[in-house]
């Protein structure tokens, strides 16, 4: 019962994401369930923890609702932004980097390894604050400053996949 608590916030953020396809992107609905997708991202893990609930299924759903979540944002946010091709290299650079070390986590324990470091996070956060940052700082400056943190998270995530720490 008290795991069906936090998989139920998730499940809750993969309804929101869906929600967005057919939402205006940054309207005043948008910005109700783009928030509502942050906060249950925020609150599901704690839940668990504090119920003591914590499951491989749980992370795993909580992994899946973030790409639903991060993929419907892109597909809604990317055609409204302008990105410097420069930093499309950069951003290429930084998935290529992540890509390696879930192949490389593959390869050493035949199963997804997923590295919740205090990088990886602030990178999910500032990545999730732009939609609502956009209308405040040039996308440009941000941006940069999101590829430095991203890239530096991605390349400690290796080390920790290759080392075999894996942080939660």
């Amino acid at each position: 019962m008290r795991t069906q608590i936090a998989n139920t916030i998730t499940g809750s953020r993969i309804i929101c994401s869906i929600l967005l396809l057919f939402i205006p992107a940054l309207s005043g609905e948008f910005y109700v369930a783009y928030l509502l997708c942050g906060v249950s991202d925020m609150i599901d893990g704690v839940v668990a923890r504090k119920t003591n609930s914590t499951s491989s299924f749980g992370a795993k759903l909580d992994t899946v609702a973030d790409l639903v979540f991060v993929f419907v944002a892109c597909y809604k946010l990317l055609p409204i932004i302008h990105i410097p091709q420069w930093m499309w290299v950069w951003i290429v650079v930084i998935a290529s980097i992540k890509l390696s070390n879930i192949i490389c986590g593959l390869l050493r324990k035949k199963s997804l390894i997923s590295v919740h470091s205090i990088l990886n996070k602030i990178t999910g956060v500032a990545l999730f604050l732009i939609p609502l940052t956009i209308q405040l700082v040039e996308l440009k400056y941000s941006l940069t400053a999101i590829c430095l943190i991203a890239t530096f998270a991605a390349l400690q995530e290796g080390y920790y996949v290759r080392v075999g720490r894996e942080i939660v």
